[in-house]
């Protein structure tokens, strides 16, 4: 990928003929999910440091605290430790290409405990309290390189939204790193599809 050209963030959507169906949450042995509570945000600054996402601090937290719906923010627990291992947030984040739109962000996890299934039950329990709130428009945000956020990601049902020129071709490249089905012309290009 030319890092000189103006980047677009890939976007990739809950179909809509997934709306009535929510993902199942499994969470591993081992550990357990919960919601946020006062007092998590030192672990979650942690976790998201050790996820490559850099400068998190209770300055950066309150404008997504103010995002995230009513046990919205989701994270998965080692239970020997008592450590937050994943984090996923449901936000409310509307924009004029995702009308009162839902966005499954800041999911990150620790490497350390990589390979669990930690991230696709974060994201499942994120995508289910999006669809018990009545959201007919969730999307997520992501990059080319986070090839396994992509694979949790389409495995879990998410599928890649073809909103700009390029994004198709880009999908192409990860479906091949993926070992995935690259199929643009079932993908959505808007909401009115």
């Amino acid at each position: 990928m030319n890092r000189d050209k103006p980047y677009t963030q890939l976007h990739m959507v809950w179909p809509p003929h997934r709306l009535d169906t929510p993902p199942a949450v499994q969470m591993p042995p081992g550990y357990f999910l919960r919601t946020y509570q006062p007092g998590d945000e030192p672990s979650f600054y942690a976790v998201m440091e050790l996820a490559g996402f850099t400068g998190w601090d209770d300055e950066k937290l309150q404008p997504w605290l103010a995002r995230v719906l009513p046990e919205g923010w989701f994270l998965a627990i080692h239970a020997q430790s008592g450590k937050i291992v994943a984090t996923a947030m449901a936000t409310h984040n509307a924009t004029e290409l995702h009308p009162f739109g839902g966005e499954l962000g800041w999911v990150a996890g620790d490497p350390a405990h990589a390979g669990r299934g930690l991230g696709l039950a974060v994201c499942a329990a994120v995508t289910a309290r999006f669809l018990a709130a009545g959201y007919r428009h969730i999307y997520l945000k992501t990059d080319d390189w986070r090839l396994p956020a992509l694979k949790t990601y389409l495995k879990l049902g998410y599928v890649p939204f073809l909103f700009a020129p390029g994004i198709a071709e880009r999908w192409h490249a990860i479906c091949a790193q993926l070992d995935w089905p690259h199929t643009p012309d079932v993908w959505p290009r808007s909401w009115a599809e």
